[in-house]
């Protein structure tokens, strides 16, 4: 039998997942990406005035990023004037990324809104960006509940971040 070592699924298994839409339980480590400048340490690949892009410590597949308002809000509907413009054009600049770095056949973008529509940390306001390549589904998922990433985080936050600023 072979192994497939995912050491760094760990800390997601472990974290608490008890959360409600307050943000009173689990914390948002999104208010200290969003002030830090150690972009290094958080994977960042672009901050603005009001919004930044991360890569998912915890990814959906490899490349995929976060784009999220500075600010913690929890939902659309509380964005306001240029806070609202520069978070659709760091969704549209996260997928710009993507394209020139590592060339997906397709994305998937969206939000989970909600801690019952699935959102991790409800209280701050996140999208998804996740780059799909054809034949990037295979059994591992359906049977294993088995995500293979082929390249290291550290390794692939080199190479966007040449191509956040374009």
């Amino acid at each position: 039998m072979e192994n497939l070592h995912a050491y760094w699924r760990m800390p997601y298994i472990k974290a608490p997942k008890e959360r409600d839409d307050t943000g009173k339980k689990g914390g948002n480590p999104f208010l200290e990406m969003g002030k830090t400048d150690d972009f290094r340490k958080f994977h960042i690949l672009w901050r603005g005035k009001h919004s930044f892009i991360v890569m998912n410590k915890f990814p959906y597949n490899v490349g995929h990023l976060l784009v999220l308002p500075i600010r913690e809000v929890a939902d659309l509907e509380a964005l306001e004037g240029d806070e609202k413009t520069e978070f659709f054009d760091a969704i549209i600049r996260a997928k710009r990324i993507l394209r020139k770095a590592v060339g997906p056949d397709g994305y998937n973008v969206g939000f989970n809104l909600g801690s019952k529509a699935g959102a991790g940390i409800p209280q701050h306001l996140h999208c998804h960006v996740v780059p799909r390549w054809d034949g990037d589904t295979n059994f591992m998922p359906v049977i294993s509940n088995t995500r293979v990433l082929p390249e290291a985080i550290d390794s692939l936050w080199e190479t966007l971040v040449k191509h956040a600023e374009d």
